[in-house]
């Protein structure tokens, strides 16, 4: 049986963001399981017609504001628009959040979001550029503006441009679980789920290396996550010292080695647990996460769900003969 459609309306806010307002199809359109289309994507403007964008594009829009109460999810991409925001558009998303959507920005569009009062008292965040300014307008926002994307229950944010992919491949892991997002990525030619935790920017300019980066090491590491990884192994791998690895590591990922081999081990175990029968404990030795116990606090700690649970939730199509 194939789960329900999940109906997604991406609201644009004139002049929107042309390359924030083509995320959600594009991402979200892409996911499928066993041919099944899991996400209905729909464009809405306060004003049927034609809508003004950042760039020398115009588009045209053909729902209005009616079915943003219907919607699962509505999102709200970047725009140049700060203030004076339509209030239709602030009454339609204030409806669609007391109806129990989720509601979602992309980049700037979370000032939308806060206009309509719908980030007060949580967590948010936007693009680095324009945090400033956020934060006096609407100081009853916990903002952080530093990480990639932030998920506070029914309202979610991300940073500016390409976080907003980051943003909805965590919408896809979430709604249909890793093994759907991970193939969403892959389709779009982009990294797996990068943790909402990362940095956005790196503070100092990145190193010249002649052309050569980690990923190599990165891909060893990814072969053998079921066994231990030092970082002198790693150091090997990249023909650098483990001081040079630290730092060019936290330049290329924003993470440690060490962060980044433990999110790739919990992510591992999440396909595991959704697409394999393994049991728990040998889903913990083939992640590399160790034990069970292990396996369990950790994904307590990600996700707030156990193995058994967080199987319970995601599983599509268990392959009792799995050889990792």
């Amino acid at each position: 049986m194939h789960p329900e459609v999940h109906r997604v309306a991406v609201l644009a806010v004139p002049p929107v963001v042309g390359f924030d307002l083509t995320i959600p199809g594009l991402v979200l359109g892409a996911a499928e399981l066993d041919g099944h289309r899991l996400y209905d994507v729909k464009v809405h403007a306060a004003e049927p017609g034609p809508v003004a964008t950042t760039g020398d594009l115009t588009l045209l829009v053909s729902h209005g504001l009616d079915e943003l109460a219907s919607a699962d999810t509505v999102i709200v991409p970047g725009t140049h628009a700060r203030e004076n925001i339509d209030p239709r558009v602030l009454s339609a998303l204030r409806d669609a959040s007391a109806r129990g959507g989720r509601m979602v920005s992309i980049c700037t569009g979370a000032f939308v979001l806060a206009a309509a009062g719908l980030l007060d008292g949580h967590r948010a965040t936007t693009h680095w550029k324009h945090a400033g300014r956020f934060a006096e307008r609407y100081p009853a926002v916990r903002l952080d503006p530093r990480v990639l994307y932030v998920d506070d229950g029914q309202v979610l944010s991300s940073a500016g441009l390409a976080a907003g992919i980051d943003l909805c491949l965590h919408l896809i892991r979430q709604d249909f679980g890793a093994a759907v997002a991970n193939e969403v990525a892959r389709y779009v030619v982009v990294s797996p789920v990068r943790p909402g935790g990362q940095a956005q920017f790196i503070d100092t300019p990145l190193p010249d290396f002649n052309g050569q980066s980690l990923e190599g090491a990165r891909a060893w590491a990814l072969e053998r996550l079921d066994r231990p990884v030092t970082l002198d192994e790693l150091a090997g791998q990249a023909r650098v010292s483990v001081r040079t690895l630290t730092r060019r590591f936290r330049a290329e990922t924003g993470l440690s080695p060490l962060q980044w081999l433990l999110h790739q081990r919990i992510d591992r175990a999440r396909e595991l647990l959704e697409s394999t029968s393994l049991s728990v404990d040998e889903v913990a030795r083939f992640s590399g996460l160790g034990t069970a116990d292990s396996l369990r606090a950790h994904l307590l700690r990600r996700v707030g769900l156990t193995p058994t649970a967080y199987r319970t939730a995601f599983t599509r199509r268990p392959h009792p003969d799995f050889l990792p």
